[in-house]
């Protein structure tokens, strides 16, 4: 049902648009073939960028952009419980003379699926008078014991000495998402422990989150230090996931960064689905400002509270002295409506605060699997270069806790650019030039 709509609202934006499937097709850089998949439902694109410039070609209002990311993670989660669906294999009828097993109890401590304890596995396996299994064939059982009681150990082992931290990956897709989501729980009433929250990059594009449960939360720090995780207890993750783009763009006109090299070792700009991996490659910073997506989403059935976002100022320096390239073409018309869900950041102020534009309403925001929820942070930096990370709280009954969103375990970095010689790459040319110069024949 969620693909269903998802397409219905592609075809609705390609049919409005006039456009061909091939001419979308040739912009999108896809084959028609895979363009007609999407729109009729046949196929859910694993990663949102190219549905994003699809809708843009379309002339897709702000509104529009929004529902349309908003049907595209309900359809990407429903296809991915599809396909993670566990496999239905028949039970296997017991040998003549030998009785079936009671459901043995769980493992203490163990948590997940109960295990069959040894001796369930080598006694009690015959009735009463009926034949013994051969010599053989007690020996296998035998060594089936000894092979749960050593996994039984490993697990309460690993168990017990889990302590300081708990890291699981989940919730984000999108080559444009290279971000970690870490958390705190408060009202779990678990002991609380102290752990280093530096975290290794994700093995794939997606954004992780981890969630640590403690009896109160930690105390928010800046400059630099981070909030000590705390061990997990059985009420596990918290009950929503995130997932952030901090290279999304507003519209390409808008968007610059600094980068310490010269005109001649730039590649021009890419498109905005190709960016992150065209900002490793240069070492480039945002220049002036950053556009920063969190999409959030709930896991169950449960509503969940966002309570608000936050800023934390983890550095501030003086603003680079590189030199600023644009995005966008000059002479090319850009221009992208408001999203829905509009916040300002001012990161030269004192203290930075996560504002709604006029007219958009602010936290608290109400999230369920079915109602995720996105949010667009313009963070805009003139005077300093400042690293910085946002802080997401959110409640649900008696749970609540924060969650720290930032680039790869790495805070976002914004640099001023005022006075920086600006670049620009002209449509059809073949190499950087100086803003307002005339184009290079």
């Amino acid at each position: 049902m969620a693909a269903a709509d998802f397409a219905e609202l592609l075809r609705e934006l390609k049919d409005r648009s006039g456009l061909s499937y091939g001419t979308l097709a040739k912009r999108l850089h896809m084959s028609t073939s895979t363009l007609h998949r999407y729109c009729n439902g046949d196929a859910v694109p694993t990663d949102y960028a190219p549905v994003e410039r699809l809708a843009r070609l379309c002339k897709a209002s702000p509104a529009e952009l929004v529902e349309l990311h908003r049907r595209w993670v309900l359809a990407d989660a429903g296809r991915g419980k599809k396909e993670s669906g566990p496999a239905v294999v028949p039970d296997a009828a017991p040998a003549e003379g030998v009785r079936e097993e009671a459901e043995p109890a769980p493992l203490e401590g163990a948590g997940g699926d109960p295990e069959p304890g040894p001796a369930a596995v080598v006694t009690d396996l015959v009735r009463d008078g009926g034949p013994r299994p051969s010599v053989g064939r007690r020996r296998r059982f035998f060594m089936a014991g000894v092979a749960v009681v050593a996994v039984a150990g490993a697990v309460v082992l690993g168990v017990r000495l889990s302590g300081g931290d708990a890291e699981g990956a989940g919730g984000t897709r999108g080559a444009g998402v290279a971000a970690s989501v870490r958390g705190k729980e408060a009202g779990s009433g678990a002991p609380s422990g102290t752990g280093s929250l530096s975290a290794s990059p994700s093995v794939s594009p997606s954004a992780s989150v981890t969630a640590s449960s403690s009896s109160t939360p930690s105390p928010s720090t800046s400059g630099g230090e981070r909030p000590g995780a705390a061990a997990e207890d059985s009420s596990g993750a918290p009950p929503l996931t995130v997932e952030v783009r901090p290279n999304a763009w507003l519209d390409p006109c808008s968007q610059r960064y600094l980068i310490d090299r010269e005109p001649a070792r730039v590649s021009p700009p890419p498109v905005e689905q190709d960016a992150p991996a065209w900002v490793a490659a240069h070492g480039a910073v945002s220049s002036g400002s950053q556009f920063v997506q969190v999409t959030v989403q709930g896991t169950g059935d449960e509503t969940v509270v966002v309570d608000g976002l936050k800023v934390r100022t983890v550095q501030k320096r003086t603003p680079l002295a590189w030199n600023d390239y644009a995005m966008g073409y000059p002479g090319v018309g850009c221009g992208g409506g408001v999203p829905t869900h509009y916040f300002t950041v001012a990161l030269d102020a004192a203290r930075p605060a996560v504002v709604p534009e006029a007219g958009h309403a602010d936290f608290p925001f109400k999230v369920s699997e079915s109602d995720p929820e996105v949010y667009y942070i313009d963070a805009d930096a003139s005077a300093y270069d400042v690293s910085w990370t946002l802080e997401l709280s959110w409640s649900s009954g008696s749970r609540h806790g924060t969650l720290i969103v930032d680039d790869k375990g790495r805070p976002f970095r914004t640099s001023g650019n005022n006075g920086r010689p600006a670049y620009e790459f002209p449509l059809g040319g073949s190499a950087w030039q100086r803003a307002g110069s005339s184009p290079t024949p």
